[in-house]
């Protein structure tokens, strides 16, 4: 038996698979809004929930709004800030009297769609967030590709390629970013990148959800707010393409429900791919909201 912990900044999520994929048990509880102590025992209790019934205790993997820090064995670039500088893996296994893997919420989006989601069986699978934030995750072979600063696949965090001056829009230096830079690729392509972009161009301020209905039923600023995203995304996708030539890339999180993307951007990206022939395949995620947490359920694989 695994479970799976997904912890977000609203709510925590347990999974519990059996030894065939199959969903046998699933928990939500709301995240401890600012409470590191709060938050590992919402996590041990989660646990002890999962596992009442259960012959013997399962494995336990955790997807995190960071990483651990190869350096300190401390939390990183967590936007969750009280997590930062924690022991965060070590605390919860005094907790629940066990060992625990926790890894980036993007890594495990990557790792649950290439086991049985979108990328189900791809060699070189590339999972991206396009939420309130973007992340990014590589799963090769099923597994996730850490790296040796556990930064693998922080595509959120890289400038935008290819800026492109227009004729109302200069996208140099670009938006300041949390992380200290400008311009990073989540200034642009994040839920609330799209409504900053819209209002900057003399739309309302509107959620990206409705830009993108409003673009649907032929709303012509909202229409120009989402072609500036599909080219932006087609850039930036580029860049991985170039760089670790994925089989799949599978988006995730609010933006991937924008139907028109998996038409439009591949058709766009070829003028930035360093190759004759293109055969990556960008795809809709599978499990939806589910991907993160059945992926930390595989982090013992």
């Amino acid at each position: 038996m695994r479970i799976g912990i997904d912890l977000g900044g609203t709510k925590i999520e347990g999974l519990l698979l059996t030894s065939d994929g199959s969903e046998a048990k699933r928990v939500r509880v709301l995240t401890p809004q600012g409470d590191y102590d709060a938050t590992v025992l919402a996590i041990a209790d989660l646990v002890r929930q999962l596992e009442q019934g259960t012959e013997s205790p399962a494995s336990v993997g955790i997807g995190i709004p960071g990483t651990i820090s190869p350096q300190t064995g401390l939390v990183k670039n967590a936007n969750s800030v009280c997590l930062i500088g924690r022991p965060l893996d070590q605390d919860i296994a005094k907790a629940i009297g066990r060992d625990v893997r926790l890894a980036n919420d993007a890594n495990c989006f990557a790792v649950s769609e290439a086991h049985d989601g979108a990328a189900a069986g791809a060699h070189v699978v590339f999972g991206v967030i396009l939420g309130t934030g973007v992340g990014g995750g590589i799963a090769i072979d099923g597994r996730a590709l850490v790296g040796a600063n556990a930064i693998g696949g922080e595509w959120g965090h890289n400038p935008l390629p290819w800026p492109q001056i227009l004729d109302d829009d200069d996208e140099r230096p670009g938006p300041a970013c949390y992380c200290g830079q400008h311009g990073c690729i989540e200034t642009f392509l994040s839920g609330p990148g799209l409504s900053t972009d819209h209002k900057a161009h003399g739309g309302g301020e509107i959620s990206a959800e409705a830009i993108a209905t409003l673009a649907r039923d032929g709303d012509d600023a909202c229409a120009a707010t989402l072609n500036r995203f599909e080219r932006r995304l087609a850039r930036a996708l580029a860049t991985i393409v170039n760089v670790i030539d994925p089989d799949v890339i599978v988006l995730g999180g609010g933006l991937s429900n924008i139907e028109r993307l998996y038409k439009t951007v591949p058709q766009l990206w070829d003028a930035w791919v360093f190759s004759d022939h293109i055969t990556t395949r960008l795809m809709k995620n599978v499990h939806g909201d589910s991907s993160g947490v059945r992926g930390a359920a595989r982090l013992w694989d």
